[in-house]
């Protein structure tokens, strides 16, 4: 359905208002009070038509119009006042207050006020018997209060309902910038995932296979082990990428999450082979026994801290000396890998990938992590707290 625009809305209300209020002159019922016999009908009507035109105002300048009509109000009230000029006044107050600026809008109750006053007053001083004036004045009085208390609760409604939907609009903004903080949150999560595997298992089997290609004489019993680790680096690698690619196009049902079961802390075993079979002396000082169960999240955690920095140690200082210390003093879990320099050189730059996935793993369960040289060894060091991860 078409709706009319508010100058043709204008347009009906004039001609309707004007059609109506001849209506009332022809049929003679148009008086409040008794009617001056003396007075013709045309020019009462001709005063009517002139308040009717200033309807055509009542959107575009409602100011405007309520204020020239003080003159045929005026004129029709020298000749005895008549309805119809009465509803095109309550018209105008209405208009006034419902599409006039906010500062008449707050005008209008006092302004209304004085006009009550003065018409009660000059009703009294035309009309010689008081008590016609006194019911002419309770006749008139709807014409003024109710039109513009009425305008003044659908304004007031209107500007709340502005108010709502401005808030609604802010709400789905807010809620839009939530899902998108939500998607960027989870694709970092599955970036940092997608690094670790890679880092993690691939960057050892790159390591071990050049290890191996590099020393043709080396004994069967090292080219086993060796070649063990680059298997079982490439079916942890597998079954990894297999996990997330199942949580991706899956979903999250209990028969899935038991065989997606993430890397704990009881597995450290089969990094610190790799590292060892890339030709890295590690020494372990854990007790993982004494301090788990740990919460899931410090304990993937934590695999994922020290899966990454032994990767670290295995690339940048192949064949040197690492320990991996693991320990829980009360509610904190450390993890702390150190491994020999080569003469010379630095061990990573402090906004390399791996790096930063680990610090925003210890940062995501409220722990902290600390990377850099110390003395001749480089030293990644972080602290997990275990109780706030519940």
């Amino acid at each position: 359905m078409r709706h009319r625009t508010p100058a043709v809305q204008d347009v009906a209300v004039t001609l309707t208002t004007f059609a109506g209020g001849c209506l009332l002159y022809l049929t003679g019922i148009f008086p409040i009070g008794a009617a001056n016999p003396d007075i013709p009908v045309w020019p009462r009507v001709a005063v009517f038509a002139t308040a009717c035109a200033l309807e055509l105002l009542r959107r575009r300048s409602p100011a405007t119009a309520l204020c020239l009509s003080v003159l045929p109000v005026a004129a029709d009230i020298a000749m005895g006042l008549s309805i119809p000029v009465l509803i095109v006044l309550s018209d105008l107050l209405y208009a006034a207050t419902l599409y006039g600026s906010r500062r008449l809008n707050r005008a209008m109750i006092p302004l209304v006020s004085v006009i009550t006053i003065g018409a009660t007053i000059v009703t009294l001083v035309l009309i010689p018997d008081w008590r016609g004036a006194i019911v002419a004045a309770v006749i008139a009085l709807p014409f003024l209060i109710t039109p513009v208390w009425w305008a003044a609760n659908v304004r007031q409604h209107q500007e709340i309902a502005a108010t709502e939907r401005a808030n609604a609009g802010q709400l789905a903004k807010i809620a839009a910038l939530d899902r998108e903080a939500a998607v960027a949150g989870e694709r970092a999560r599955m970036a940092r995932d997608l690094h670790d595997v890679i880092a993690g298992h691939l960057s050892a089997i790159a390591i071990q296979s050049e290890a191996l290609l590099a020393h043709t004489d080396s004994d069967p019993a090292t080219v086993r082990r060796v070649v063990r680790s680059v298997r079982s680096n490439s079916v942890d690698a597998l079954e990894e990428m297999r996990m997330m690619i199942g949580l991706l196009t899956r979903g999250n049902g209990t028969e899935e999450a038991a065989a997606t079961t993430p890397p704990r802390l009881s597995e450290l075993s089969k990094i610190v082979e790799s590292a060892r079979a890339s030709g890295m002396v590690v020494d372990v000082h854990t007790e993982l026994e004494s301090m788990l169960p740990l919460p899931a999240a410090v304990d993937l955690t934590a695999y994922r801290i020290a899966q990454e920095a032994l990767t670290n140690a295995v690339k940048h200082a192949p064949g040197g000396r690492a320990s991996l210390t693991v320990r829980r003093v009360e509610d904190r879990l450390t993890v702390e890998v150190t491994n020999e320099l080569p003469g010379g050189r630095t061990q990573a730059d402090e906004q390399g990938a791996g790096l930063l996935n680990m610090r925003e793993r210890a940062r995501a369960i409220g722990g902290s992590l600390t990377a850099g040289p110390c003395e001749t060894t480089w030293r990644v060091s972080a602290v997990l707290p275990v109780t706030a991860a519940r």
